[in-house]
């Protein structure tokens, strides 16, 4: 009997901590939703508005979401048949080569990471809005701890903070939608305006090619997040049902805001409006937001955006933290990163990855008191291509993980979530990406003398990805994994 309790004993020690799935689908619908609508929608939508028109800027955002639905069905049909906090990294390897997968987790690392440093330095800005001769640092290190504590407790803590901040986005959304439906009508604020806003000009489409794809980045990089419930799904109670629940509902619900949204700017604000154009993240006065609120006679509007999009701001933070921490501990895991940053504590966090990301993000804001900026800046706009690497690589692990399903025999039926449309969906997502990484800068090509600092800040990711993946490939002899030798194997439940 003692030495049975012994044999009890030794294996309870012997079995490690593992993630906790903490996760229902309320959680991953908000991650997902808190990942995507931010200040590219209460900011950035006033610029896409002035730079294309109303007709350009809804046509942007449009063909954007599509790519996005087709995405988001990729990656539902990966993360249930597989659901995995390394994600990207995981099915690199498994479906396309090791050497891939080790590229696109890094990339996916490093992109989040230094968005931590970047909605530290939005998040400063913002509450100087309330609080003009504080010092930046002090917000930093108040905001960076903020994020720090709420991924260190527990994911559940993660799931629930970023369930509430999303709550605020949703009911700022609605509640501006319902006014500007109000206002366009006439009940509020005035007269009815209909669609004169459109016709300025004598059409709704502004600035030529270069201006509809320069708004076709931003609505982009608007949208970036909703891959975050990839990660996710690894720590989903139950993913295989959750999962499809939660993107069903994150595509029409980001689709039906930002469209509607864009049009009720468009419709309120004129293109030609200077203040649009000045929308930045240190002027919320001129978010197009609060122009619409302040229109329909709401003075306390400023404040109230304010206020938001901080919340969006450390709601981007805290996200990044999240995700960007349970790659690195999954490649750690799979021998692609240090394995000290592959260990839990005992509520099943990765402490060492949480540090490391934690303290990235702190070095890249650090940066921004030094040079000008210029360190900072080459970081953050180095960053800035990672995202539609990352949707890339989602479209190359969906179509090569369905191609390796039906070549070892099985059948579609298996699968617990079918993405449709294939193999269009994937390839259509993958031209699209391809387009708008080719396209992140091409003004500065255009002109009698090339840009070429433009170049290198925009498109410095890429070749770096490129150097990353060729390395790895040469150095450990890595090669495209054959489809008939994919590893299809599955998590047992």
């Amino acid at each position: 009997m003692q030495g049975k309790q012994q044999n009890l004993a030794q294996g309870n020690v012997s079995n490690p901590p593992e993630l906790k799935k903490s996760f229902k689908a309320r959680h991953l619908t908000m991650i997902a939703l808190g990942g995507s609508i931010g200040t590219g929608l209460f900011l950035a939508s006033g610029g896409a508005i002035a730079s294309a028109g109303p007709g350009g800027a809804l046509l942007a955002y449009t063909a954007v979401g599509v790519m996005v639905y087709f995405l988001m069905t990729s990656l539902g049909e990966l993360a249930t048949y597989l659901p995995d906090s390394g994600s990207f990294s995981t099915y690199g390897t498994r479906f396309v080569s090791p050497a891939f997968g080790f590229a696109i987790g890094w990339n996916f690392w490093y992109n989040w990471a230094v968005t931590i440093a970047a909605e530290l330095s939005a998040a400063t800005v913002i509450i100087k809005y309330w609080f003009p001769d504080s010092p930046s640092f002090l917000w930093s290190l108040v905001f960076l701890l903020l994020m720090f504590g709420l991924n260190f407790l527990s994911a559940r803590g993660y799931g629930e903070s970023e369930y509430w901040f999303a709550i605020i986005k949703i009911i700022t959304v609605i509640a501006f939608l319902i006014v500007g439906v109000l206002m366009i009508f006439g009940i509020m604020g005035g007269k009815a305006v209909g669609f004169s806003n459109f016709q300025i000009g004598g059409s709704s489409f502004h600035g030529g090619f270069f201006a509809f794809v320069g708004v076709f980045m931003a609505a982009g990089f608007s949208f970036q997040g909703t891959e975050l419930i990839g990660v996710a799904a690894g720590e989903s109670e139950n993913p295989r049902r959750n999962v499809p629940i939660a993107i069903r509902q994150v595509f029409w619900r980001i689709l039906i805001f930002y469209i509607l949204a864009i049009l009720v700017i468009g419709m309120l604000i004129p293109y030609t409006n200077p203040d649009l154009l000045r929308g930045g993240i240190d002027d919320i006065g001129v978010s197009p937001f609060t122009i619409v609120f302040n229109k329909a006679g709401l003075a306390i509007a400023a404040s109230v955006m304010n206020a938001v999009i901080l919340s969006s701001v450390l709601s981007a933070g805290n996200s990044g933290m999240y995700a960007s921490t349970r790659v690195l501990y999954a490649m750690a895991k799979d021998g692609m990163a240090p394995r000290a940053l592959g260990k839990l504590n005992r509520r099943g966090v990765p402490v060492g990855a949480l540090l490391v990301t934690t303290a990235v993000g702190m070095l890249a804001f650090l940066a921004s008191f030094f040079g000008d900026g210029a360190v900072y800046n080459w970081l953050l706009n180095a960053s800035g291509m990672c995202g539609f690497i990352n949707w890339l690589g989602i479209a190359v692990c969906h179509y090569r993980f369905r191609r390796a399903f039906i070549a070892q025999g099985h059948s579609l039926d298996e699968l617990p979530y079918r993405a449709r449309w294939f193999p269009f969906g994937p390839i259509f997502a993958l031209v699209l990406c391809t387009v708008a990484i080719l396209g992140q800068n091409m003004g500065a090509f255009s002109g009698g003398n090339i840009d070429w600092y433009g170049i290198a800040v925009s498109y410095i990711s890429l070749p770096l990805f490129v150097l990353i993946w060729a390395g790895y490939r040469f150095f450990r002899k890595s090669n495209i994994i054959p489809l008939e030798k994919c590893d299809l194997s599955t998590h047992p439940e």
